[in-house]
Protein backbone atom coordinates (compact mmCIF):
# COMPACT_ATOMS: atom_id res chain seq x y z
CA UNK A 1 0.00 0.00 0.00
CA UNK A 2 2.61 2.07 1.21
CA UNK A 3 4.68 1.77 -2.63
CA UNK A 4 1.12 2.71 -4.04
CA UNK A 5 0.98 5.44 -2.62
CA UNK A 6 4.39 6.61 -3.14
CA UNK A 7 3.89 5.74 -7.01
CA UNK A 8 0.19 7.69 -6.71
CA UNK A 9 2.10 11.09 -5.11
CA UNK A 10 4.79 10.62 -7.44
CA UNK A 11 2.71 10.36 -10.64
CA UNK A 12 0.56 13.33 -9.62
CA UNK A 13 4.15 15.40 -8.72
CA UNK A 14 5.39 14.87 -12.01
CA UNK A 15 1.88 15.94 -13.90
CA UNK A 16 1.93 19.00 -11.57
CA UNK A 17 4.80 20.20 -12.32
CA UNK A 18 5.09 19.55 -15.81
CA UNK A 19 1.41 21.48 -15.97
CA UNK A 20 3.30 23.91 -14.35
CA UNK A 21 6.56 24.39 -16.40
CA UNK A 22 4.15 24.46 -19.41
CA UNK A 23 1.97 27.64 -17.67
CA UNK A 24 5.18 29.39 -17.38
CA UNK A 25 6.34 28.72 -21.05
CA UNK A 26 3.35 29.40 -22.70
CA UNK A 27 1.41 31.94 -21.34
CA UNK A 28 2.30 35.22 -21.33
CA UNK A 29 3.03 37.87 -18.58
CA UNK A 30 2.76 41.48 -18.84
CA UNK A 31 5.89 43.76 -16.62
CA UNK A 32 4.65 47.56 -16.55
CA UNK A 33 7.12 50.11 -15.33
CA UNK A 34 7.09 53.80 -14.96
CA UNK A 35 10.34 55.66 -15.72
CA UNK A 36 11.25 59.31 -14.70
CA UNK A 37 13.07 61.13 -17.03
CA UNK A 38 14.01 64.74 -14.97
CA UNK A 39 14.26 66.54 -18.64
CA UNK A 40 11.39 64.42 -20.66
CA UNK A 41 9.75 67.42 -22.90
CA UNK A 42 6.04 67.53 -22.27
CA UNK A 43 4.91 66.29 -25.41
CA UNK A 44 6.51 62.79 -24.45
CA UNK A 45 4.71 63.04 -20.89
CA UNK A 46 3.21 59.34 -20.68
CA UNK A 47 4.90 57.97 -23.62
CA UNK A 48 4.68 54.21 -23.77
CA UNK A 49 7.28 51.51 -25.23
CA UNK A 50 6.41 48.34 -26.37
CA UNK A 51 9.55 46.56 -25.07
CA UNK A 52 10.33 42.52 -26.98
CA UNK A 53 13.11 40.36 -26.71
CA UNK A 54 14.51 37.07 -27.63
CA UNK A 55 11.19 35.66 -29.05
CA UNK A 56 13.88 32.52 -30.43
CA UNK A 57 11.67 31.47 -33.31
CA UNK A 58 8.83 30.92 -30.93
CA UNK A 59 5.08 30.61 -31.72
CA UNK A 60 2.73 31.70 -29.64
CA UNK A 61 -1.35 30.67 -31.45
CA UNK A 62 -1.48 30.74 -35.45
CA UNK A 63 0.15 34.00 -36.76
CA UNK A 64 1.30 35.14 -33.27
CA UNK A 65 -2.40 36.02 -32.49
CA UNK A 66 -2.39 34.94 -28.66
CA UNK A 67 0.74 36.94 -28.53
CA UNK A 68 -0.64 40.04 -30.53
CA UNK A 69 -4.23 39.70 -29.29
CA UNK A 70 -2.19 40.12 -25.64
CA UNK A 71 -0.25 42.89 -26.64
CA UNK A 72 -2.99 44.60 -28.19
CA UNK A 73 -4.72 44.95 -24.96
CA UNK A 74 -2.51 47.84 -23.92
CA UNK A 75 -1.57 51.20 -25.63
CA UNK A 76 1.54 51.55 -26.49
CA UNK A 77 3.66 54.52 -28.76
CA UNK A 78 6.54 52.85 -29.95
CA UNK A 79 8.24 48.82 -30.29
CA UNK A 80 11.45 48.21 -29.02
CA UNK A 81 12.56 44.95 -30.14
CA UNK A 82 15.98 44.06 -28.40
CA UNK A 83 17.15 41.12 -30.37
CA UNK A 84 17.70 37.20 -30.55
CA UNK A 85 13.85 37.03 -32.65
CA UNK A 86 15.41 34.22 -34.00
CA UNK A 87 16.82 30.89 -32.72
CA UNK A 88 20.19 29.65 -34.08
CA UNK A 89 19.14 25.60 -33.69
CA UNK A 90 16.38 26.20 -35.82
CA UNK A 91 16.55 30.08 -37.20
CA UNK A 92 13.19 30.20 -38.57
CA UNK A 93 11.91 33.85 -39.45
CA UNK A 94 8.05 33.59 -39.93
CA UNK A 95 7.79 33.82 -36.30
CA UNK A 96 9.44 36.75 -35.50
CA UNK A 97 7.92 38.49 -39.24
CA UNK A 98 4.52 37.05 -38.25
CA UNK A 99 4.69 39.41 -35.25
CA UNK A 100 6.19 42.62 -37.07
CA UNK A 101 3.46 41.87 -39.48
CA UNK A 102 0.71 42.54 -36.72
CA UNK A 103 2.70 45.43 -35.08
CA UNK A 104 3.23 47.22 -38.29
CA UNK A 105 1.18 50.13 -37.44
CA UNK A 106 3.62 51.52 -35.00
CA UNK A 107 7.17 52.48 -35.29
CA UNK A 108 9.62 49.43 -34.33
CA UNK A 109 13.13 49.86 -33.58
CA UNK A 110 15.47 46.55 -33.69
CA UNK A 111 18.83 45.77 -32.59
CA UNK A 112 20.22 42.37 -33.30
CA UNK A 113 20.98 39.82 -30.91
CA UNK A 114 23.95 37.15 -30.79
CA UNK A 115 21.34 34.66 -32.42
CA UNK A 116 20.74 36.34 -35.46
CA UNK A 117 24.62 36.62 -36.22
CA UNK A 118 25.08 33.49 -35.37
CA UNK A 119 22.39 31.94 -37.99
CA UNK A 120 23.71 34.54 -40.60
CA UNK A 121 21.36 37.04 -40.22
CA UNK A 122 18.32 36.23 -42.79
CA UNK A 123 15.93 37.97 -41.11
CA UNK A 124 17.59 41.93 -41.47
CA UNK A 125 16.39 42.19 -44.88
CA UNK A 126 12.38 41.00 -44.68
CA UNK A 127 12.66 43.20 -41.56
CA UNK A 128 13.88 46.20 -43.41
CA UNK A 129 11.16 45.65 -46.18
CA UNK A 130 8.48 45.13 -43.30
CA UNK A 131 9.53 49.04 -42.39
CA UNK A 132 11.48 48.20 -39.22
CA UNK A 133 14.35 50.68 -38.03
CA UNK A 134 17.31 49.20 -37.64
CA UNK A 135 19.42 50.57 -35.15
CA UNK A 136 23.17 48.86 -35.40
CA UNK A 137 24.95 51.64 -34.03
CA UNK A 138 22.70 54.14 -35.11
CA UNK A 139 20.33 56.67 -33.59
CA UNK A 140 17.02 57.90 -34.43
CA UNK A 141 15.49 61.49 -33.77
CA UNK A 142 12.07 60.75 -33.08
CA UNK A 143 9.58 63.47 -33.13
CA UNK A 144 6.19 64.18 -31.67
CA UNK A 145 4.95 67.82 -32.34
CA UNK A 146 7.54 70.39 -31.51
CA UNK A 147 9.91 68.08 -29.37
CA UNK A 148 12.01 64.68 -29.56
CA UNK A 149 13.75 62.83 -28.03
CA UNK A 150 16.18 60.22 -29.34
CA UNK A 151 16.15 56.14 -29.53
CA UNK A 152 19.94 55.21 -29.92
CA UNK A 153 20.90 51.07 -30.79
CA UNK A 154 24.15 49.28 -30.37
CA UNK A 155 25.02 45.86 -32.43
CA UNK A 156 25.29 43.06 -30.71
CA UNK A 157 27.30 43.65 -27.30
CA UNK A 158 27.66 39.95 -26.53
CA UNK A 159 29.58 39.40 -29.71
CA UNK A 160 31.38 42.46 -29.46
CA UNK A 161 29.93 44.35 -32.24
CA UNK A 162 28.39 47.04 -30.23
CA UNK A 163 29.92 50.92 -30.68
CA UNK A 164 28.10 53.10 -28.15
CA UNK A 165 30.32 56.36 -29.77
CA UNK A 166 29.57 55.45 -32.87
CA UNK A 167 26.10 55.45 -32.08
CA UNK A 168 26.23 58.63 -29.96
CA UNK A 169 27.59 60.47 -32.55
CA UNK A 170 24.26 61.24 -34.22
CA UNK A 171 23.11 62.52 -31.27
CA UNK A 172 23.58 66.33 -31.53
CA UNK A 173 21.13 67.87 -28.85
CA UNK A 174 20.97 67.11 -24.70
CA UNK A 175 17.28 65.50 -25.86
CA UNK A 176 16.73 62.02 -24.11
CA UNK A 177 17.87 59.35 -25.21
CA UNK A 178 16.70 55.67 -24.78
CA UNK A 179 19.46 53.44 -25.68
CA UNK A 180 18.32 49.69 -27.27
CA UNK A 181 20.97 46.92 -26.63
CA UNK A 182 20.85 43.28 -26.65
CA UNK A 183 22.75 42.31 -23.50
CA UNK A 184 22.81 44.13 -20.51
CA UNK A 185 26.83 44.78 -20.99
CA UNK A 186 25.96 47.30 -21.60
CA UNK A 187 24.92 49.24 -17.94
CA UNK A 188 28.32 50.44 -16.71
CA UNK A 189 29.25 52.50 -20.42
CA UNK A 190 25.70 53.73 -20.64
CA UNK A 191 25.68 54.77 -16.62
CA UNK A 192 29.19 56.69 -17.61
CA UNK A 193 27.28 58.79 -20.58
CA UNK A 194 24.48 59.41 -18.33
CA UNK A 195 21.75 57.76 -20.80
CA UNK A 196 18.57 58.07 -18.83
CA UNK A 197 17.00 54.46 -19.98
CA UNK A 198 18.41 51.28 -21.31
CA UNK A 199 16.45 48.26 -22.39
CA UNK A 200 17.85 44.94 -22.74
CA UNK A 201 17.66 41.37 -22.87
CA UNK A 202 19.41 38.16 -23.38
CA UNK A 203 19.53 37.07 -20.06
CA UNK A 204 15.70 35.61 -20.53
CA UNK A 205 15.85 35.91 -16.84
CA UNK A 206 17.82 32.84 -16.38
CA UNK A 207 15.21 31.09 -17.21
CA UNK A 208 15.01 29.27 -13.85
CA UNK A 209 14.47 31.86 -10.77
CA UNK A 210 15.07 30.70 -7.22
CA UNK A 211 12.97 32.68 -4.75
CA UNK A 212 14.42 35.29 -2.68
CA UNK A 213 17.71 34.57 -4.95
CA UNK A 214 16.61 35.15 -8.60
CA UNK A 215 18.30 33.46 -11.49
CA UNK A 216 20.82 30.41 -11.15
CA UNK A 217 23.00 31.74 -14.26
CA UNK A 218 22.80 33.81 -17.27
CA UNK A 219 24.65 33.97 -20.46
CA UNK A 220 27.73 35.74 -19.91
CA UNK A 221 28.07 36.56 -16.52
CA UNK A 222 27.86 32.50 -15.09
CA UNK A 223 26.62 31.36 -11.73
CA UNK A 224 23.99 33.93 -10.09
CA UNK A 225 24.05 36.93 -12.23
CA UNK A 226 24.33 40.37 -11.29
CA UNK A 227 21.92 41.38 -13.94
CA UNK A 228 19.37 38.85 -14.59
CA UNK A 229 16.26 40.90 -14.76
CA UNK A 230 13.73 43.43 -14.21
CA UNK A 231 15.20 46.95 -12.99
CA UNK A 232 18.64 48.23 -12.11
CA UNK A 233 19.62 51.93 -11.60
CA UNK A 234 22.31 53.90 -10.96
CA UNK A 235 22.89 56.97 -10.68
CA UNK A 236 22.31 58.54 -13.92
CA UNK A 237 20.93 55.30 -15.60
CA UNK A 238 17.69 53.09 -15.57
CA UNK A 239 18.28 49.42 -17.42
CA UNK A 240 15.65 47.43 -17.96
CA UNK A 241 16.26 43.68 -18.58
CA UNK A 242 13.39 41.90 -20.58
CA UNK A 243 12.77 38.29 -19.43
CA UNK A 244 12.06 37.22 -22.90
CA UNK A 245 9.27 35.14 -25.27
CA UNK A 246 11.27 32.22 -26.05
CA UNK A 247 13.84 29.80 -24.21
CA UNK A 248 17.36 29.34 -25.19
CA UNK A 249 19.23 25.89 -24.76
CA UNK A 250 16.39 24.20 -23.07
CA UNK A 251 12.66 24.58 -23.58
CA UNK A 252 12.17 25.53 -20.02
CA UNK A 253 10.54 28.30 -17.11
CA UNK A 254 10.47 27.68 -14.09
CA UNK A 255 9.41 31.11 -11.77
CA UNK A 256 9.96 33.23 -14.57
CA UNK A 257 6.90 33.75 -17.14
CA UNK A 258 7.38 34.58 -21.00
CA UNK A 259 6.53 38.27 -21.03
CA UNK A 260 6.04 41.22 -22.82
CA UNK A 261 6.91 44.60 -20.96
CA UNK A 262 5.32 48.09 -21.10
CA UNK A 263 7.66 51.03 -20.25
CA UNK A 264 5.91 54.87 -19.64
CA UNK A 265 8.07 57.89 -19.45
CA UNK A 266 7.26 60.61 -16.97
CA UNK A 267 9.33 63.80 -16.47
CA UNK A 268 8.28 63.48 -12.22
CA UNK A 269 6.34 66.40 -12.12
CA UNK A 270 2.87 67.40 -11.32
CA UNK A 271 1.16 68.98 -14.97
Amino acid sequence: MGKLFSRRTFLMGSVGLAAYLLFEEFTLAVKKYNVIIPNLPREFEGFNILHISDLHSKWFGDKQEYLLETINEHKFDIVAITGDLVNKRDPKVEPGLSLIEGLRDKPIFFVPGNHEWWSGYTIKEPLEALGVNILENKSFKFSKENSHIWISGVDDPYLGKDDLYQSLSQVDDNEPNILLAHAPNIFDKASMLKIPLVLVGHTHGGQIRLPFIGAIVAPGQGLFPKYDYGLFNSENTNMIINGGLGESVLPIRFNIRSEIVFVSLTSGTSA
